[in-house]
């Protein structure tokens, strides 16, 4: 497909790329002189959405404390605070009795569900999941699943889990929306039915999927979503846990201080006693990011707004394009779970024979000024199961002390609303010149990455 085609087809989907910062940025190459910056790694962090930017712009000068301020500032800061909770919620498909928490990150949410887990509780997840939903449930017993090789397997292997169990505790299900590694996306719909079949109850890492896909905890029946801004448009620094409240309102605060505490009072035994508040402010101590939930909620009306079906008719064109390229270029394997038919967001990682992936990405950005993303994703296990590795066989996140060889890692790109096709076509075609005719500069390593030798 040429460039002409890509751009009639993705012209077709009737949807236009959404203006990003850093859109048009030069860098400077390796190679002499700059160019344009083709930023393909929007599953680390997706570039904010100018609407976003300029809406928070238009907020700053009004920006004051929030629900304790009696001055028209705090008062306004207070009332978008909360309107942005009620958008982020919308956004979600939230039931009217859920509870919706601004947390840092999709990591902070997990981890804060992780500390309201009823004491005995079981956690279930697969073994594909990424770390931040992998690792919080440090005090609960914890389960981790083969990866499946399909939906059907995914839910067949869940069932067998969760009846295998003590049927009278807590149990809580954790799985991912859409890889961070694949881009695949997970039967979700079917898995919380198989835990709620089995009285346990499920949480969505929707990090990736929310982004690219609607989410809604009614439709999905999830009893948790949690997301973070950074991957939706939105500035860094703000996430969100959204579901069910009794877990929540029974658990200790995540955090102590002001805002949580709704009484405090000395106690008889010189220390203090402290009535929590119950709802959102009972986790959300300390003065809140009004920005970074104003950011995440005016990201959750631009894409409302634009059409998240027009967006992801747009992307399925690009992703289209991509996979086919990679699959006419010699020694590129792509990576999958579920198959080549594998429903997937804009997310791919693969391997290309001989290189090193972090030689790979290292010339891509020096040579080509594209950036994507290198490594094992935060998802070791997976991505060992992906290349057939041994469970404990170490990879590497960078490159190694010798430069020759390849090691048990991957290249990833992915790309969302902001992408042009001119960067899947610029990718493609600077991944051919790689694979077939090599790197134009020598590379070494330093502090762990590969850089010119220049």
């Amino acid at each position: 497909m040429t460039v002409t085609a890509l751009h009639a087809t993705v012209e077709s989907a009737i949807c236009a790329p959404l203006p990003v910062l850093g859109a048009g940025i030069s860098v400077p190459l390796a190679t002499g002189g700059e160019r344009s910056y083709a930023a393909l790694d929007y599953a680390a962090s997706a570039p904010a959405l100018k609407r976003v930017w300029d809406d928070v712009a238009a907020y700053a000068p009004y920006y004051g404390s929030v629900h304790r301020g009696a001055g028209h500032l705090s008062q306004l800061s207070t009332d978008l605070f909360e309107r942005s909770r009620a958008t982020v919620a919308a956004f979600l498909g939230c039931r009217p009795d859920d509870e919706l928490l601004f947390t840092r990150s999709t990591t902070d949410s997990l981890n804060l569900l992780a500390g309201a887990l009823p004491e005995g509780c079981e956690v279930f997840v697969f073994e594909t999941e990424h770390h931040a939903a992998l690792l919080p449930w440090r005090s609960a017993r914890l389960t981790v699943l083969d990866a499946p090789s399909g939906h059907d397997e995914a839910v067949r292997t869940l069932e067998r889990a969760l009846a295998a169990r003590d049927p009278y505790g807590p149990a809580l299900v954790c799985v991912t929306g859409a890889s961070n590694v694949t881009g695949e996306i997970w039967p979700v719909r079917e898995l919380a039915a198989a835990a709620h079949a089995h009285g346990a109850r499920i949480v969505l890492d929707a990090a990736q999927l929310a982004p690219h896909r609607p989410v809604s905890l009614t439709e999905l029946d999830v009893d948790w979503v949690a997301f973070s801004g950074h991957k939706l448009y939105a500035p860094f620094g703000a996430g969100v846990l959204a579901g069910r409240a009794d877990w929540l309102r029974a658990a200790e605060p995540y955090l102590a201080g002001g805002g949580a505490s709704r009484t405090v009072t000395r106690a008889e035994d010189g220390g203090v006693d402290v009535a929590w508040h119950t709802g959102a402010a009972r986790h959300e101590a300390g003065s809140p990011n009004v920005i970074g939930a104003y950011a995440v909620a005016a990201a959750c009306s631009a894409l409302t707004e634009a059409g998240q079906d027009r967006l992801a008719a747009r992307e399925q064109a690009l992703l289209e394009r991509l996979l086919t390229g990679l699959a006419e270029l010699p020694g590129i394997r792509v990576l999958t779970l579920f198959g080549d038919d594998a429903d997937r967001v804009g997310v791919v990682s693969f391997t290309a024979e001989g290189w090193h992936s972090s030689h790979l990405a290292a010339a891509l950005s020096a040579e080509y000024a594209i950036g994507v993303r290198d490594g094992l994703f935060c998802a070791h296990p997976l991505v060992r199961t992906l290349l057939e590795a041994g469970r404990t066989e170490p990879g590497e996140c960078g490159a190694p002390e010798e430069t020759d060889g390849q090691a048990l890692s991957a290249v990833r790109v992915s790309f969302g609303a902001g992408t042009p096709e001119e960067h899947v076509e610029r990718f493609l075609g600077a991944v051919r010149e790689l694979v077939t005719t090599g790197a134009r500069l020598d590379y070494r390593t330093v502090d762990g990455r590969w850089v010119p030798a220049v």
